[in-house]
C-alpha cells in the first residue's frame, strides 16, 4: 500500500491551552459526551466532527456549514497550525485491561485510496450503512478536510515502524493526555528522511484490513471520485501492526428488546435444538449470583479456547446460561454461499441461528433498529447489561467472546464482511490529533 508523509494541522497549546481538552473520541461513539466535550474547550474538535443540530437549521446554515466556519476561524486565529515539515506521526496509546498493561503503537500517514479487495490491498471486514456515509460526505464537502482516523491493520513480523516509533518516543511528545477511560495518548512527529523511507518501503507490499472506520474510508473513496484531483486520492489513515501485543480486540455484546410474545422458557427450548445449554442458577443473595456469573464467563472462555461457537445468555429468572453449538455444520444450509470461515464466526452463528431463526430479527429489522442494542465490552458492560434485563429495559442479553485475529484475516482474505459490530478494537483512536486539509 502506498503511504507518504504530510504536513498536518495541529492544535497550538499557546492558543488553545491544554491540547488534550481539544481532542475527542471518534464521531460515531459520541452521544452523551457531546455537551461535555463542548464545555471542555471552545476549540474542541467535536464542534466540527459532530456539531449540534439546531431547530433553525437549513441548507445554508447547519452543522456542516458551522463545522467549516469553526475550522476556518481556528486556522485564522492560529489555534490550528500546519506543521512545517512533512511527517509521519507516531501515535502511542497506553492502557490497562483486567490488571494487565498494554501499549499500542500506530503511525499516521497519507495513503493512496484503493478500491476494496481482494485482489486490492484494502480489506473491509464489516458492512456499512448509508446514513453515516452521507453524514461524513456532507462534512468533507463543507470543510474540504479529513479529521477522523481510519484504523488499518497490517502485518509486519520485523516490526519496522514499531521500532521507529519507539525511537521517536525518546523526544518530547507533541501531545500527551489521559482520557476519561485512563488511556494515555501521545503523539510524535517522525521527520527524518531515512525513517520515513523505511516505513514507506515496508508498506509497499502490505495488505491492510480496516479495523475501524469503514464509513470514513468508503466516504473517502466516494469523495475522491467526486473531486477527481491528485490530492483527493490520498486520505489520512492510521496503521497498526497486527504483530504486536498492544493490539487488543474485545467483544461486542447484544441486547434484545421490543419483541412481541417473547418468553425466556421458549427461547431456551428453541436453543436446545441446536445448542447444548448449560444452566448456572443462583439464589437471591449477591454472592450466589456473582458465582453463577463467574461460572458462565469461565465456561465461555474455555469453550472459546477450543474454537467452539459459544454464547452467554441472561434473561433474568435466577439463572445464567451458556449455549454451545452442537454441530458447526448447522450453518451450511443456512448460508451456503458464505465461506467456512464466515460460517464459523460466533457473530454469524448468533445472527443467523438465534436472532433470525429463533427470534425473528432478520437483517431488515437489524438495519432498521429498535430490536438490538450493541454493548462494547467495557469493564461494566456485563453488569450494566444484567441490570438492563432485570429492570425490564431489555428482554435478554447475549454475551459474546471476542473475534480472533486469524478469523478476521480468513474472512477478509476471501472478500467477505462480518455482521455489524463484530469487533471492538480497544482503545479507540481519538480525533483531532492530526488534521489533513485539502
Amino acid at each position: 500500500m502506498e503511504v507518504k508523509p504530510f504536513k498536518a494541522y495541529r492544535y497550538d497549546d499557546k492558543v488553545v491551552g491544554d491540547v488534550g481538552t481539544c481532542i475527542s473520541p471518534p464521531y460515531d461513539v459520541i452521544s452523551q459526551q457531546q455537551d461535555q466535550l463542548y464545555s471542555q474547550n471552545e476549540y474542541n474538535i467535536v464542534r466540527v466532527i459532530k456539531g449540534k443540530i439546531e431547530s433553525s437549521d437549513n441548507g445554508d446554515n447547519n452543522q456542516y456549514t458551522r463545522a467549516a466556519e469553526y475550522l476556518n476561524k481556528w486556522i485564522a486565529e492560529g489555534a490550528l497550525k500546519q506543521d512545517a515539515d512533512d511527517s509521519i506521526y507516531g501515535y502511542v496509546q497506553d492502557f490497562d485491561i483486567a490488571g494487565n498493561h498494554f501499549q499500542r503503537l500506530t503511525f499516521i500517514a497519507l495513503a493512496k485510496l484503493e478500491e476494496f479487495g481482494p485482489p486490492g490491498p484494502v480489506r473491509p471486514h464489516e458492512k456499512v450503512l448509508a446514513k453515516p456515509m452521507q453524514d461524513r460526505l456532507n462534512l468533507k464537502r463543507a470543510t474540504m478536510a479529513r479529521f477522523g482516523l481510519v484504523f488499518m491493520l497490517y502485518e509486519d513480523p520485523q516490526k519496522t515502524a514499531d521500532g521507529i516509533i519507539k525511537q521517536a518516543m525518546n523526544a518530547e511528545p507533541l501531545v500527551d493526555f489521559m482520557d476519561d477511560q485512563d488511556v494515555r495518548h501521545r503523539l510524535y512527529a517522525i521527520t527524518d528522511t531515512k525513517s520515513i523511507e523505511a516505513v514507506t518501503r515496508m508498506m509497499e507490499d502490505k495488505t491492510c484490513i480496516i479495523a475501524d472506520g469503514h464509513h470514513r474510508y468508503t466516504t473517502g473513496l466516494n469523495f475522491s471520485k467526486e473531486l477527481n484531483t491528485p490530492e483527493s486520492k490520498y486520505q489520512m489513515l492510521a496503521f497498526t501492526n497486527s504483530c504486536q501485543d498492544g493490539l487488543v480486540v474485545l467483544a461486542t455484546h447484544r441486547l434484545v428488546m421490543n419483541l412481541d410474545g417473547f418468553g425466556m422458557d421458549k427461547l431456551l427450548d428453541d436453543l436446545r435444538e441446536k445448542f447444548e445449554v448449560v444452566e448456572f442458577s443462583f439464589d437471591n443473595d449477591s454472592k450466589s449470583k456473582a458465582s453463577a456469573r463467574g461460572k458462565m464467563l469461565d465456561l465461555m472462555k474455555s469453550e472459546h479456547d477450543k474454537d467452539t461457537n459459544t454464547f452467554g445468555v441472561y434473561g433474568g429468572a435466577g439463572a445464567f446460561y451458556v449455549a454451545v453449538l452442537k454441530d458447526k455444520g448447522s450453518m451450511d444450509s443456512i448460508v451456503p454461499d458464505m465461506s467456512p470461515a464466515w460460517r464459523e464466526l460466533d457473530v454469524a452463528v448468533l445472527h443467523k441461528l438465534i436472532l433470525e431463526q429463533i427470534l425473528g430479527i432478520d437483517e431488515e429489522k437489524q438495519t432498521q433498529g429498535g430490536y438490538l442494542q450493541y454493548v462494547k465490552d467495557t469493564p461494566n458492560a456485563i453488569d450494566d447489561s444484567i441490570a438492563d434485563v432485570e429492570a425490564g429495559r431489555m428482554q435478554v442479553a447475549f454475551f459474546m467472546n471476542p473475534i480472533k485475529m486469524q478469523q478476521l484475516k480468513k474472512v477478509t482474505d476471501v472478500g467477505e464482511r462480518m455482521p455489524q459490530k463484530s469487533t471492538y478494537f480497544y482503545p479507540k483512536l481519538f480525533t483531532g490529533l492530526t488534521i489533513n486539509k485539502l
